[in-house]
């Protein structure tokens, strides 16, 4: 007979496991603008499946301004996306080469 633990911890890593791969996938996109005095940058991205969105483009706040200063419009990009204090913003970001 299993422990009940084990069977427990089991499902436990499983559930986290789905949850981490949905919260941690990158997007693909392309830097359509950039307001680096609001801190924002506008994409086109495939869907952002931890956030519920289909492709489309919209604008999002960033969570390091510097890398504003780093991109340009027309860029492709990688990029991740959370939800903070209530506003979509890329967490992180970097230009596909």
């Amino acid at each position: 007979m299993k422990h009940p633990l084990t069977r427990t911890l089991g499902a436990l890593l499983l559930g986290l496991g789905v949850a981490w791969s949905a919260w941690a996938q990158p997007v693909d996109g392309e830097v359509k603008k950039i307001d680096v005095d609001a801190g924002k940058i506008t994409l086109r991205h495939g869907e952002i499946k931890n956030l519920d969105i289909p492709a489309m483009q919209m604008s999002f706040r960033v969570s390091n301004p510097a890398w504003l200063k780093t991109l340009q419009v027309g860029d492709k990009v990688t990029f991740q996306a959370d939800k903070v204090n209530g506003q979509f913003t890329v967490t992180a970001i970097e230009v596909r080469k």
